[in-house]
């Protein structure tokens, strides 16, 4: 698969869970598929600040550094409403609208993604290149952090990258306590299996 594809099937995965999350009918559901989303969101984008931006900037020099200086802005807001909704119970009267917030937000970022980002860094590659950048991009997502954490250093998506690594040892253990859904979404996520 090419770096385009594989985002475009993680940014369907993303939507689903976000389907999931607004269909649920209990309050341990809602908060199932906010954990499932949350998960996801956060070890996406930091994922593709660590493998998709620098390439960017390695293929694309000036522009590349600026599109990802932009987007790198932009995923700092959706990861600090991440952060806020991670905290807010379903029920809570902030949580609609932020989940709102942080949906738009990511869409945006999409948009942009798929209309300008993609275009321009996959017109600079070979397509051999493309698929060693997805698969980079899948084998880093399945070492993430599970939760948001804005705290950490954003000085530059490196030095935020290795504070994720750092966390997400402790993330993993915390995420085994905490509640997911049982049920799948139609979107299936990247296959790791085959990765490690």
């Amino acid at each position: 698969m090419l770096i385009s594809q594989v985002l475009s099937q993680d940014h369907r995965y993303l939507d689903e869970c976000y389907d999931k999350l607004k269909s649920a009918s209990t309050t341990e559901d809602k908060v199932k598929w906010r954990n499932m989303l949350v998960w996801n969101l956060a070890r996406h984008a930091i994922s593709e600040e660590l493998t998709v931006y620098p390439a960017m900037e390695q293929h694309l020099g000036e522009r590349g550094k600026e599109l990802t200086k932009t987007d790198f802005a932009r995923h700092q807001a959706v990861k600090n409403n991440l952060s806020g909704l991670q905290s807010l119970s379903p029920n809570e009267t902030q949580f609609p609208s932020l989940l709102e917030q942080v949906m738009d937000d990511l869409h945006r970022h999409i948009e942009h993604e798929r209309e300008i980002d993609m275009p321009l860094l996959e017109s600079s590659i070979s397509k051999a290149e493309s698929e060693r950048l997805a698969m980079s991009f899948m084998r880093t997502k399945k070492l993430m952090p599970t939760k948001s954490h804005p705290g950490a250093p954003t000085s530059s998506p490196l030095t935020e990258g290795l504070a994720a690594l750092l966390v997400a040892p402790i993330d993993k253990l915390r995420s085994l306590v905490e509640s997911f859904p049982n049920e799948e979404t139609g979107t299936a996520e990247v296959d790791w299996g085959n990765l490690v």
